[in-house]
């Protein structure tokens, strides 16, 4: 049987004519921001990934479907409706065989694109190796699906909730390509660096192109990351927020929260005690790096135009 996909017509429009096209994740839009602010984010990511040469196609499931773009009117339903689940990749059969709505996570983002024929996806921070996963085996299905999923994943790092360092290791056990577009390091979300070098860096889009091909006609299976940091002038500075994050981590514990809960949790923390520009930050970032995804997959169109 093959899982339904729906696109909006401006995905099709622009499949058809060859248009790039960049998918983004709408978790985003049901589990971050309040509304309106939700919808006001999702629709300036949106007009990035335009601005920037590209097509933008939000994913989305309803009905048993996945929609591959989604309409204004979506957009709309996606962040006033309560309860939509967040749907990760194993939670994904699930919710299509039940019928109802669900927002999907980087992970079963790049599964809908691959099945969709897209090759860039976009999100702000992928999910990673959590501190203290020696103990919890708690390791962010992102990664995994990164190993399995075609697709070329443009990020700002991943969170520095996280362990970034063994998040790198996971990476590179994996063999999962990181490469740092016109920086040095591994950028950790909102924060400019993590600290740690990224093992490549590629400063012209046609050479990237040629590096996410060259990754796939070798046989592999999996993803290819490319990080791009996010404006100085919008960055949290990461020492501001360690013992935060710290301190939040190990409450977290003390208090029980784990699995999906703890990503918000800690998210939370670092929010109050930035007295809210860390969430500025966040919109900041989803932005920027979407600007990048669709620059990235207007060059990569043009150097592999079918």
């Amino acid at each position: 049987m093959n899982i339904p996909l729906v696109y909006s017509e401006e995905v099709a429009e622009a499949i058809t004519s060859g248009q790039p096209v960049v998918a983004l994740e709408s978790n985003v839009i049901t589990h971050g921001l309040d509304y309106p602010d939700n919808a006001e984010t999702a629709r300036r990511v949106e007009d990035a990934v335009r601005a920037s040469g590209s097509v933008p196609a939000t994913i989305g499931i309803d009905n048993g479907r996945i929609l591959i773009g989604l309409t204004e009117s979506d957009i709309e339903r996606f962040a006033t409706v309560k309860g939509i689940p967040k749907v990760s990749s194993r939670d994904l059969p699930i919710v299509l065989a039940r019928g109802g709505m669900g927002a999907t996570t980087v992970a079963s983002s790049v599964i809908a694109a691959q099945l969709a024929g897209l090759k860039f996806f976009s999100s702000a921070g992928i999910g990673g190796v959590h501190r203290g996963a020696e103990r919890t085996m708690d390791v962010s299905s992102d990664l995994v699906q990164f190993t399995r999923s075609k697709v070329a994943v443009v990020c700002a790092g991943a969170k520095n909730i996280l362990d970034l360092g063994l998040t790198m290791e996971f990476l590179e056990t994996h063999c999962v390509p990181v490469v740092a577009y016109r920086s040095d390091d591994f950028p950790a979300f909102y924060c400019v660096s993590s600290g740690l070098r990224a093992p490549h860096r590629i400063d012209d889009p046609t050479v990237l192109a040629k590096a996410i091909e060259n990754h796939w006609a070798l046989g592999n299976p999996g993803s290819f990351l490319v990080t791009t940091p996010t404006k100085q002038a919008d960055a949290i500075d990461g020492a501001e927020v360690e013992s935060v994050i710290a301190e939040a981590v190990a409450r977290a514990e003390t208090e029980g929260v784990s699995g999906q809960a703890i990503t918000k949790y800690l998210m939370r923390a670092v929010d109050r005690a930035t007295e809210g520009r860390s969430a500025k930050a966040n919109m900041a970032v989803l932005i920027s790096t979407a600007e990048v995804a669709g620059e990235l997959a207007a060059a990569h169109a043009k150097e592999f135009a079918s």
